[in-house]
């Protein structure tokens, strides 16, 4: 018991490292667990350091064995199998989620959360707190980030500010959850713009279907932050399907309310620099994942779910934080 309390020591929403993995092995070896190259004339060993680890996500050509599989439930990890590229996008089919569950999950989230889902308008209360700190993060980031402003992306842009403040007055007067789903449309459409404009895509239209580098950079930074908030989800104990905005009628929409805190001011304005500076799906994926770190974005996620759950927003004194440990 003393070396799973070990391994669980750093709370999810602090790790550092999101693994996607493809044509190795995945094995248990002196008590680690390590994945394995195969090189032209030698095997080469690299260690993963689970207890820092928040997702593995298993690419083609991969394998894993039992022993590294309990060694990663014992320390929380999170384990996908996928197609390549890490994302359902470029796979063709969803992602298989292997998850470490056990009997003392924290059931304080989820009994939180139940306790407004079932009034409407206090789950619109939520969807609005939700949209409000969706606005604040994105000014935060864009006021923070150095990289985004040497762009010409600023949030303090006579335009931006106009449309966000907008924005926020509109999510105030919202009766309905239609509303502002509506209405966050309309402002998703005016980040594009101006996006687009800063870097020079003077013919972009949103399209997921199409196969121009921002709208397939796009796509698959919004697959990333939909495994970040799947996975805050999942540590805190509350199941996709009790969305706030998106629709109800789908089981995993409470992901995508929570990814949306985040992807306007990361993965949006990200696409299309790189798009622009034509980086690879590789090098667009590490600068992204970079991004995310940078600004806490996981962090982020945790402390408003948890904050509209039970109002908690800070670690517990025991700097364990509430509900983010497992067994007692």
């Amino acid at each position: 018991m003393e070396q799973l309390t070990d391994l669980k020591a750093i709370l999810h929403s602090k790790r550092a490292n999101i693994y996607y993995l493809e044509k190795c092995r995945v094995m248990q070896k002196d008590g680690r667990v390590l994945y394995l190259t195969e090189a032209k004339d030698e095997n080469l060993y690299w260690n993963i350091p689970i207890a820092n680890t928040t997702v593995i996500l298993l690419g083609t050509g991969t394998s894993i064995t039992q022993a590294a599989m309990r060694m990663l439930a014992s320390a929380g990890v999170l384990v996908g199998f996928c197609g390549g590229g890490g994302t359902p996008l470029f796979s063709g089919c969803e992602i298989e989620w292997l998850t470490p569950q056990s009997e003392y999950r924290p059931t304080e989230y989820i009994q939180g959360w139940l306790k407004f889902w079932f009034d409407d308008a206090q789950r619109l209360t939520v969807a609005k707190a939700f949209q409000q700190a969706r606005i604040d993060y994105l000014r935060r980031v864009w006021n923070k980030d150095r990289d985004l402003q040497a762009e010409n992306i600023f949030a303090d842009d006579s335009a931006i500010a106009a449309a966000l403040d907008d924005y926020a007055s509109q999510v105030k007067q919202a009766g309905k959850v239609g509303d502002l789903l509506q209405r966050e449309a309309l402002l998703t459409k005016q980040l594009y713009r101006y996006a687009a404009q800063a870097t020079k895509h003077t013919d972009f239209s949103r399209d997921h279907d199409a196969t121009d580098l921002a709208n397939g950079f796009l796509n698959h930074g919004n697959y990333l932050a939909y495994g970040l908030a799947a996975t805050t989800l999942w540590v805190l104990g509350i199941p996709h399907g009790f969305a706030v905005m998106h629709g109800k009628t789908r089981r995993g929409a409470l992901v995508f309310d929570v990814a949306d805190l985040v992807k306007d001011a990361i993965v949006l304005p990200w696409a299309f620099v790189c798009a622009k500076e034509k980086m690879s799906e590789q090098e667009f994926r590490q600068q992204i994942l970079q991004k995310f770190t940078d600004h806490k974005a996981l962090d982020f996620m945790f402390e408003q779910v948890k904050q509209q759950a039970i109002g908690v927003s800070e670690p517990s004194p025991s700097g364990r934080g509430q509900g983010e440990g497992n067994s007692p």
